[in-house]
This record gives structure tokens, C-alpha cells and sequence, in this order.
């Protein structure tokens, strides 16, 4: 048996081996406790399948931090890596070059609206801490408004804005951002019975917010356009333009983090365009901008803001902004996914397979409280008891019943995104038919593990 990347089998358990020893003894692991650790290998990839240290194939409906949009090893990107690397590796950001003028390009010629001046970062979490400096630097204000249940990345200014455990660590309560509670019918916070009742009373308790806090002290309202990490809740109709209509009431930047709902994922290029024509003053961008061959993210600048930096400086930049080897490949991603029509790919294979075959699932499985997504973009919410919806795993924690249902997925050949009570089902947005079927069969089988948790 031959892999992917052309290694036997052998060899590649061999290097699997040696990979996990150097790992063990040198690497430090993000988010983990480090004598607890026991990560898996992968030693090869292709499409949407990933290859573990013993030689096992599984279907990554994970992909893998959901950011791998185009699939694993797409060759129009990996040429286009190779191209860029024998003509140009690097370049001081200061200088023009082809690979990331082309890139902001197409980049802008996506964005909702206006959007058309391209900050470019190194990932998602620093796209978020510039465009919340650009709001503050606008805006003469220093708060800003974020909701709980979401995630926006791991750096200082990102993590206080998290509205999940993870920020607790970090959170010295000093840093201007205040938390608010948006809309989730699921677990609604305002005894709301409808999606038109949660989306009203979402609104208004962000208001109340706003006016607790002082609107002129309020720089910036950053939302997910659709929360990922969190729990995949899809906005209801209404409330994203209730939050435009407050920032503009206000004098408030609102920022759209896109990091991980943008390119293609919710069958759309950016997930805002699901609601009502609203645009945002910026929009963060990363993982599915390149799908991840090479670390890229940025902010996408209205032309107020970016007017504000006409006269005088920005006040930050990093060594390798636009760099040309991510660039390239994120030009390479956004042609092919045109070409090949990926976004429109995701979209169908939501419509006709996932979603019905998720809520399928959730007639056959009482552990599945509740369905939610679109596009490549689906979330499982286990529970114990769907009366009281009592969650699988403690908010912040997991479980045994958690733990055996990966392990079984994992074992019958799938990997999951998995977080708290949540099964997240979230495949590169080229997968096909047959593929997602053969993700969900594996699901109901696995799914009967956690149904013998239910009370």
C-alpha cells in the first residue's frame, strides 16, 4: 500500500514513529496539558481524507481547525506554492508584490459592499486585535462589545473578546471589552419562543447594553457572522441588521469576524451575505482564505476607516504581511474555488445531503437535541434529556459519553471537531455526495454510544 504523498506504508509508520518521539519530547502542545497528551500522527493527506501514524485512512469532516475549505493537497495550490517559492519566497511587506496585490484583489472583489482595502495579517486572531485597533483609532473610543459563546482567537486582545472558558485564564477583566448575550434559540436568555421573538429581544438587550455602558465610550461591536467554535447558531433573520442599525445609531464600528464562517464554508463566500444585505465597517478573514497551505488572514477595510489613515500613519504592521508564498496560494484557492464552483458545491451538499441527513439522524438518535447549520457548516448538540436539555458534557468540560462517541468515530474511519456537548460537522467544502454520506453513516452508528447516556 502506496499513501498519497508516495511512502509505503512502512516507511510511513516509521516516520510516524520518529515524528511522535521528537513530538513527545520537544513540542508544545496550544489549549493542552502537556503530560496528557497523546496526539494523533498524521503522516499524509488528500482531498478529505486524512492518513494517521498506523497507516489508518479517515474522513476529516473536521477540516482540521475548520479552515481546510479546498481539501487537503489540492494541486492548483500546491503548484502555485511551488511557482511563487522558485520566483519570489519573500518580501518585506513595505514592497509591492504581485502575489499579494492579486490576492487583495479578489479578496475585495468578494467582500460585501465597499470592503475594499486589504490589511493582511498572519492568521485570524491578529486580523482580529488590527481591525479592533483600527475601530478604536476611528472612533476616539477604547470599549468594545462581544458576544458570549463565541470565539475569536487566541492573542490578547482576541482572547478577551471570547466569550467561551478559554478566555477565563487570560481575562484580568482590564482590557475594554464587555460581553453580551446574542441570540441563540436553543438556550434562549430572553424566553423567546420564536426566531422573530429572539432576534427582537436579542436587539434590545444589546441596546440595553450600549446604554449601560456609555455609547461614546463603545469603539467597536464584534460578532461571528455566524458563531463557530461556539456552536455554529445561525443568526435569525433580523438580528444582524438590528446590530447594523445600532452601530450606525451610535457611531459604533461593527467588525464581522469571518475567520472561520468565511470562504465558502456556509455556501456563501462570506457568511454575511445570509442576512438582509448587511455590511460591516470590517471584516476579519483566515482559514479558508488559502485553506491553510500557508498561515494568512486580514482585515477587510470600509472606506471610512480607511479613509481615517489617509493623512497619517497605521500604528502597526507585521513582518510578514501578504507574504508571498500565502498570497499566492490564497490566489490559487479563490480561482479554483470559482472554477470548480466550490462554494456553490458547499451550498448544495448542505441543502440535499447534510441537513436532511443530520435532522434524519436526530429522529433516530434521542441524544441529539438539536440541529443546526448550513452550507459545510453543522453543529450536533448532544443531550442527556431533551425535555430539560441537559447537555452531554458540561459547558467548558467534556465527558465519558463525549469521549467513547470520537473514539468509536474516530476507530470507524472519522475524525470530528468536537467542543463541549457538540458534535461539529464541518468537511472540506469540496466534498461530495458520497463522501457525506458515507460521514453520516458512520455518525449513526457511533451515535447509539452516546444514545446510552440518555437519562
Amino acid at each position: 500500500m502506496t499513501l498519497p504523498n508516495g511512502l509505503t506504508a512502512d516507511d510511513a509508520r516509521r516516520a510516524a514513529a520518529r515524528a511522535y518521539e521528537l513530538d513527545r519530547r520537544h513540542v508544545f502542545h496550544s489549549w493542552s496539558a502537556q503530560a496528557q497528551l497523546t496526539p494523533m500522527t498524521i503522516t499524509a493527506a488528500q482531498g478529505c481524507y486524512v492518513w494517521d501514524g498506523d497507516g489508518n485512512r479517515l474522513l476529516d469532516f473536521s477540516s482540521q481547525m475548520v479552515n481546510t475549505n479546498i481539501g487537503h493537497q489540492h494541486p492548483k495550490v500546491v503548484a502555485a506554492v511551488r511557482e511563487q517559492a522558485a520566483k519570489l519566497c519573500t518580501v518585506a511587506p513595505q514592497h509591492v508584490n504581485d502575489a499579494r496585490s492579486e490576492a487583495a484583489r479578489l479578496i475585495a472583489e468578494r467582500t460585501p459592499g465597499e470592503l475594499d482595502k486589504i490589511f493582511f495579517t498572519n492568521g485570524g486572531a491578529d486580523a482580529v486585535e488590527h481591525a479592533v485597533r483600527m475601530a478604536r483609532l476611528h472612533t476616539g473610543r477604547y470599549k468594545v462589545l462581544a458576544r458570549y459563546r463565541s470565539y475569536h482567537g487566541g492573542t490578547e486582545t482576541a482572547i478577551n473578546l471570547t466569550g467561551d472558558p478559554r478566555r477565563w485564564p487570560n481575562d484580568r477583566g482590564n482590557s475594554g471589552v464587555v460581553h453580551f448575550f446574542g441570540p441563540f434559540l436553543y438556550r434562549s436568555q430572553f424566553h423567546a419562543s420564536t426566531e422573530s421573538e429572539e432576534a427582537e429581544r436579542a436587539v434590545a438587550h444589546l441596546e440595553q447594553t450600549i446604554a449601560f455602558e456609555g455609547p461614546g465610550t463603545i469603539a467597536a461591536i464584534v460578532l461571528e457572522s455566524i458563531p463557530g467554535t461556539a456552536g455554529i447558531m445561525v443568526p435569525p433573520p433580523g438580528y444582524l441588521a438590528g446590530v447594523r442599525a445600532l452601530c450606525d445609531k451610535y457611531g459604533i464600528v461593527f467588525i464581522a469576524d469571518e475567520v472561520m464562517s468565511g470562504f465558502g464554508r456556509t455556501g456563501k463566500w462570506f457568511a454575511i451575505e445570509h442576512f438582509d444585505g448587511v455590511v460591516p465597517d470590517l471584516v476579519t478573514f483566515a482559514k479558508g482564505v488559502n485553506s491553510g497551505y500557508v498561515p494568512l488572514g486580514g482585515v477587510a477595510i470600509g472606506p471610512a476607516i480607511a479613509a481615517s489613515f489617509d493623512d497619517r500613519p497605521y500604528p502597526g504592521g507585521l513582518t510578514y504581511s501578504g507574504h508571498p508564498l500565502a498570497t499566492a496560494a490564497a490566489v490559487a484557492t479563490i480561482n479554483a474555488m470559482r472554477d470548480e464552483r466550490i462554494v456553490e458545491n458547499a451550498a448544495d451538499i448542505g441543502d440535499r445531503i447534510l441537513g436532511p441527513g443530520l435532522r434524519e439522524l436526530a429522529e433516530r438518535h434521542p441524544s441529539i437535541g438539536d440541529v443546526r447549520g448550513t452550507g459545510v457548516f453543522w453543529a450536533l448538540e448532544l443531550v442527556r434529556d431533551r425535555r430539560t436539555r441537559e447537555p452531554l458534557s458540561p459547558y467548558g468540560g467534556t465527558s465519558a459519553a463525549i469521549s467513547e462517541t470520537v473514539a468509536a468515530a474516530k476507530a470507524a474511519g472519522l475524525l470530528l471537531f468536537v467542543n463541549f456537548n457538540r458534535l461539529h460537522v464541518v468537511p472540506p467544502c469540496v466534498i461530495g455526495e458520497a463522501e457525506a454520506k458515507e460521514g453520516l453513516a458512520i455518525l449513526d452508528q457511533v451515535l447509539t454510544i452516546a444514545d446510552g447516556h440518555v437519562d
